[in-house]
């Protein structure tokens, strides 16, 4: 990674980080189950308060989707978790943070978003759901819960002022 890229990343992550310090985490968990508290803010600001999206919310800042994900709306986003992220083989998300990958990390990071506010209770009715990039993930629900494409939707409708959150646990890339 040359210096400007780095640099770069540094800063959006230490802006995450400084967010995230700056507004005590929304998370509680109870019986095991993760529930997020209800946000009346927009889908960025929930993630970046939660504590646990500082990789989703470097990557929107790389590619220029904050201002998008704040607006009107609304929006479904699965959102991994910055474990999810860590799952990704070494040196993955540093060469999708470079300037040069900006399209595949917009193409990536679109097919997490669904156009509409779909909630848990609608979920489980599909077997898809057409992404913002224009393809469809994969629904599957078996076992008391709920895959999308390759991962498992660990908590749901985290409320914002312009849609919804489901949290997942791996990245899931477009085919």
């Amino acid at each position: 990674m040359n210096n400007l890229t780095q640099s770069s990343f540094k800063k959006l992550l230490s802006l995450a980080v400084l967010m995230t310090s700056l507004v005590f985490a929304s998370a509680s968990f109870a019986g095991g189950t993760h529930k997020y508290k209800e946000q009346s803010k927009d889908i960025v600001t929930t993630a970046v308060e939660n504590g646990n999206f500082k990789t989703l919310a470097a990557a929107l800042g790389a590619a220029g989707l904050v201002d998008t994900l704040q607006g009107k709306g609304p929006f479904t986003v699965f959102a991994p978790t910055d474990e999810a992220f860590a799952k990704l083989p070494e040196g993955t998300v540093e060469e999708l943070l470079k300037p040069e990958n900006k399209d595949k990390l917009t193409a990536i990071l679109t097919y997490h978003v669904v156009a509409g506010k779909v909630k848990a209770k609608d979920v489980v009715k599909l077997s898809s759901a057409k992404t913002v990039n224009g393809q469809s993930v994969d629904i599957k629900v078996s076992n008391g819960g709920v895959k999308v494409d390759n991962a498992n939707v660990v908590a749901t409708d985290v409320k914002a002022s312009n849609g919804i959150i489901h949290v997942i646990d791996n990245v899931i890339l477009p085919k």
